[in-house]
Parts: structure tokens; C-alpha cells; sequence
């Protein structure tokens, strides 16, 4: 991904794939800045968009679930200090966010990781005019007219075929009326992802998780779908639950919802000494798998400190060996 254009979509440089890593490849997914995990105060928020701004990151990817609203608030408040023109904005659609009649006072959303008081719930809609309500609802949240990528986030979580029949027509529309640049689907299930893009005319999809350096799953059936359908990849979690996310992985660590798999250590474990053996960071090649494919033009990734940030700017920047890559292919641990 190189830098927005002022239609708002992300242009592509179609040479190697190396020469499409570094910050302009990279984007900042703003769940963080929802309270996830951990609650923020809007000046640590401020600090960490501010440092993913200095560190020339350029896309940002936000949805009403992250914080019930908070991340697009806190995104959009920090984004109109920005020239329009020199960022790509993304967010999701497929949730919307109505009074929480079982809230009390001090109730937080800790149930999806957000520490937020819990004054709203998530309601499911993919109807057109639901599509449409959350369109403009996400507008004034971040106080932003311009939505550059609208993607249906986790449709499998909720009716895969309903969205099929509705939600991705409903998009296509908005579309066609120029209310977005782009329309998408956001999930970390290669299934639902691949029955989208063969379904709809999709622009750009969110893989989640399912295209890293540790799995590849959407290798099978998601990357050919995109290819013969000329849709674009953005790649996020490309740091498997916080496994890639430094050099000596831990035997402790968690993968997605519960303990890691024996057989994803072992292979953890071989990948690891495969960058060690030629002096690259672990973290560094988690970041740049992804963008090995020409089918894929960005990785978003998160974090809740400035330092988080700089130091994923820098790793995306990083010089890393055509070698690394065929080393990892000839041991069977990346798709050749």
C-alpha cells in the first residue's frame, strides 16, 4: 500500500513484493485506543495515534465494536487534526450500538475485553437500512464525513448467508452512491471470507489471523478467491495472539481463545530459529510475511504505547533477506 490517493483508495505498486514493505505498507488498527484489554485515558490515546502519526503510518482501521464507539471517537477527535487527503480511514458495519437496558452503574463491557462502562450493547442488523444507520452512525462518531474502506465485520459470527442475500448488496450500493470509496468483509474465518469474495464484488477484506507467519489458512482458497476476483488483502493479527510479537516465543503464551497447540509450538519454535539463524527479528518477518504476496497490499497492526508503535514502524522497515523467505519455504513452513 502506498499512500492514499484523494479518491481515498489505496494504490499499489505492482513491482517485488519487497518494495512494497516499510511504514507505507503498514496501517494501525485502533481497538486499542477502545480500552481493549487494558483502559487508556484519552491523553495515553492521543500518545499512541500520535506516535503511529509521526512513525508515517497513514491508514487507520477502526469499528463501532472496539470500546462500543470509543475507538472511532477517540480515532476521529485525533484524525481532524490530519489533512484529509494524507490518510485512509476504515471502519466496519453490521453491529449497531443501542442502549444497554441491562446496564448498572459501573457494568463494563469486560465480557469482549473492552473496559468501557456498558451503557450500550451490540445489536446485529444487516439489512440495508441497518448497513446505512451504521454508515452514518460511524460518521459522527469520528466526525468524519469520508469513509475510505466499509467493511462487514465478522458476518460468520452472526448469519454468513444473510449477509450474502443483504449486507453485501447494501454495500455495493453505498458504494455505487459514493457514500464509501471501498467495501469490504473483516473476519478471521477463511471459509466466510472465501464465500464472500465469490459471492460479492468486494474491493478489499480484513483477514484476520489467518494469513500470518505461524498459519496460513487463507493460502488455500482466500488468496487464489482474491486473485481471480481482483480484490485486495489487508492482513491483521499477523502477530498470532501476541506469539510472533517478539524473538524468544513463550511455551505460555495464548492462541486466540485458549492454550497453544503442541504442534503450533513445535512449528513456532522452527520458525524462530530460522530467523535467528539469519539475524532477523522475529517480529520483523511476522510483519513483512504477509506483503510476500502481490495479492496483498497492507498489514494492520495494534498497540497501547507509543513505543509499541515506533517499534512496528521500524521492524516494517527493516531489510529482510530474499533468503529468509526461501529457507522458511524449503522447511515446509511457509507455503513455497
Amino acid at each position: 500500500m502506498s499512500e492514499p490517493t484523494a479518491s481515498g483508495t489505496l494504490s499499489t505498486d505492482s513491482r517485488h513484493p519487497a518494495s512494497r514493505t516499510g511504514v507505507a505498507a503498514l496501517g494501525y488498527g485502533a481497538a486499542n485506543v477502545g480500552n481493549l484489554f487494558r483502559p487508556l485515558t484519552d491523553e495515553q490515546a492521543w500518545a499512541v495515534l500520535d506516535a503511529a502519526w509521526e512513525s508515517g503510518i497513514r491508514a487507520y482501521d477502526t469499528a463501532p465494536h472496539y470500546g462500543l464507539g470509543l475507538s472511532e471517537r477517540r480515532l476521529g477527535a485525533f484524525l481532524r487534526t490530519k489533512p484529509r487527503d494524507e490518510y485512509v480511514l476504515s471502519t466496519k458495519a453490521g453491529r449497531l450500538l443501542r442502549p444497554n437496558p441491562d446496564h448498572v452503574d459501573g457494568g463494563l463491557d469486560t465480557d469482549n475485553d473492552f473496559f468501557v462502562p456498558d451503557e450500550l450493547r451490540r445489536v446485529w442488523d444487516f439489512s440495508a437500512a441497518g448497513i446505512r444507520a451504521s454508515l452514518d452512525e460511524s460518521r459522527e462518531r469520528l466526525g468524519i464525513e469520508r469513509i475510505d474502506i466499509l467493511y462487514l465485520h465478522d458476518p460468520e459470527r452472526h448469519d454468513l448467508q444473510l449477509a450474502l442475500d443483504e449486507a453485501f448488496p447494501a454495500l455495493e450500493a453505498l458504494r455505487a452512491e459514493g457514500q464509501v470509496g471501498r467495501i469490504g468483509i473483516g473476519s478471521m474465518t477463511a471459509d466466510a471470507l472465501t464465500a464472500a469474495v465469490r459471492s460479492a464484488d468486494l474491493d478489499t477484506i480484513m483477514v484476520a489471523g489467518r494469513y500470518t507467519l505461524l498459519e496460513q489458512p487463507a493460502a488455500a482458497e482466500v488468496i487464489p478467491a482474491c486473485a481471480e476476483r481482483g480484490a485486495r488483502i489487508v492482513a491483521a493479527s499477523v502477530f498470532n495472539s501476541g506469539l510472533l510479537a517478539q524473538d524468544e516465543p513463550q511455551r505460555s503464551g495464548r492462541y486466540e481463545y485458549g492454550a497453544l497447540p503442541e504442534e503450533l509450538w513445535q512449528r513456532l519454535v522452527r520458525i524462530a530459529d530460522v530467523c535467528r539463524a539469519h539475524g532477523v527479528p522475529l517480529p520483523a518477518a511476522a510483519i513483512q510475511y504477509p506483503l510476500q504476496s502481490p495479492v496483498v497490499e497492507a498489514v494492520v497492526v495494534g498497540g497501547s504505547r507509543p513505543e509499541q508503535l515506533r517499534q512496528n514502524a521500524e521492524l516494517a522497515a527493516l531489510e529482510i533477506p530474499a533468503e529468509l523467505w526461501r529457507d522458511l519455504a524449503d522447511r515446509g513452513l511457509i507455503p513455497a
